[in-house]
């Protein structure tokens, strides 16, 4: 069942292929809302993605591609969306590069790779997409990380990048209000990384042991939460809030 406050909402979901990005698009479509699929190598999922949402409810989806790598191509992507639907309301920064990269062995190339996905990304498609936003009241969230705040070796880059959307976060909220609310999610445990050589099971296990709900989340606890934020946040920005089975009080 559609809800009526979200029938007219145009979501702009980077990452959004597969993954939890994918979760998010899925439960958006069903309340009614408009997908702006992004993906940079996951052509074939978005494609389906977009078919499916097409074929519930037509012209409700399109599959846009970009490497948020390159800065010049933001603008167009929200360009092209204002293009087919002319509004957007909420813009969510899922994309991540997420890979290990001992601190020792880190170049500026890897360097460039994880902050560009995970924070220079999300401030140029904010401020690309703050025009159109602040016509629709609409809204921002970011997808942060758990590890923001606890970091985890091998992992620095992504940490520190991670750690500056979350300021990403509170800043832009500070900068785009009264007419745009900002806000971040910070998944803990939702979904293990599609290799399994740095999260074996017996380390699985171990994470999960030190959640106060001693169980691990799904990708569905997050698109939750992001609806939450579109619909039913009017008088909440700059906020993170942790979405980790209780992880991040230090079990």
């Amino acid at each position: 069942m559609s809800d009526s406050k979200a029938n007219s909402k145009v979501v702009l979901i980077t990452g959004a292929g597969k993954r939890v990005g994918a979760a998010i698009a899925q439960h958006c479509h069903q309340l009614g809302m408009r997908l702006a699929i992004h993906y940079r190598e996951s052509v074939q999922q978005a494609a389906d993605l977009c078919a499916r949402f097409n074929q519930q409810r037509p012209d409700s989806a399109i599959a846009l591609g970009a490497d948020l790598r390159d800065t010049v191509k933001l603008e167009g992507l929200i360009e092209h969306i204002i293009s087919k639907w002319g509004q957007l309301d909420v813009l969510i920064n899922n994309a991540s590069s997420f890979y290990p990269e001992p601190f020792a062995k880190v170049t500026s190339s890897v360097w460039e790779d994880v902050m560009a996905s995970n924070l220079k990304a999300p401030f140029f498609l904010a401020q690309s997409a703050a025009r159109y936003l602040k016509q629709q009241k609409g809204c921002i969230i970011n997808l942060v990380d758990i590890q923001a705040q606890r970091p985890l070796k091998n992992y620095s880059v992504y940490c520190i990048a991670k750690a500056g959307l979350v300021m990403l976060t509170k800043s832009l909220a500070k900068e785009l209000g009264p007419d745009i609310r900002v806000n971040a999610i910070a998944p803990g445990i939702v979904l293990w990384p599609d290799d399994e050589t740095e999260f074996n099971k017996v380390l699985r296990e171990k994470i999960v042991a030190r959640n106060a709900l001693k169980r691990s989340g799904t990708p569905q606890d997050v698109a939750n939460t992001a609806v939450f934020l579109i619909n039913h946040a009017d008088f909440i920005t700059g906020q993170i809030i942790a979405v980790d089975g209780g992880r991040s009080l230090g079990y």
